[in-house]
């Protein structure tokens, strides 16, 4: 049961109080992050770890002026690739012999079939399946910081167009999604720090067919 009571203290946290997360917390949830699933294996998506107090406030005004942006303690981006190329789909499997010890040719068949799934279709399509696999990464850190007990707020209301070009990620294939700044909740001024967590009841949530 630790995993729903880690996810029942977790929250949204709207104000953090600027504490340092320890490394190795953070290490942890990147390490969480980078072990999830993805379609195939492809992992069509990258986690950029912001610190630098002078970005981050840049940052800030990309984002609508939200406190937590910098009050924060690392500040993770979560950005999938543009497309999938015949180049960045078999850096991946030539990445996953080498390091299974296996030759070069290994799962060709396999790699083959993606490539005449993926590179034909339009770039769009391609984008908003590399941005779905990124949120599933996003939910894995999400699980692994509540467990480490550090709060990690999702967030969409950004300007990623702006937040692309501030980092050029256009430049290597890449597209902004999420922002998640890890921190710790300011309980005292966090409007939302102790009030009860809500769901869509189980009855509603859930439909068994049987």
């Amino acid at each position: 049961m630790s995993l729903i009571n880690d996810l029942q203290w977790r929250y949204a946290t709207k104000k953090m109080n600027g504490q340092k997360v320890p490394q190795e917390k953070v290490d942890y949830i990147l390490e969480a992050t980078r072990l999830t699933a993805s379609s195939s294996g492809l992992q069509p998506y990258k986690v950029l770890v912001v610190t630098n107090k002078e970005l981050l406030e840049q940052i800030k005004v990309i984002a609508n002026g939200q406190a937590q942006i910098t009050d924060c303690s690392h500040l993770l981006i979560f950005a999938s690739w543009d497309n999938y190329t015949t180049e960045n789909i078999s850096k991946v499997f030539a990445n996953v012999n080498k390091e299974r010890g296996l030759p070069e040719d290994n799962m060709s068949a396999y790699k083959d079939m993606l490539l005449n799934v993926y590179t034909p279709r339009a770039e769009e399509l391609n984008h908003a399946h590399t941005a779905r696999q990124a949120y599933i990464a996003v939910g894995t850190a999400l699980a692994a910081a509540a467990e480490q007990k550090v709060d990690a707020t999702p967030m969409e209301g950004f300007n990623a167009p702006a937040l692309d070009e501030l980092l050029n990620l256009k430049e290597k294939g890449l597209h902004s999604l999420v922002l998640l700044p890890l921190g710790y909740r300011d309980t005292e001024n966090d409007w939302l720090a102790n009030l009860k967590k809500v769901r869509t009841p189980q009855a509603d949530f859930i439909t068994e067919l049987n």
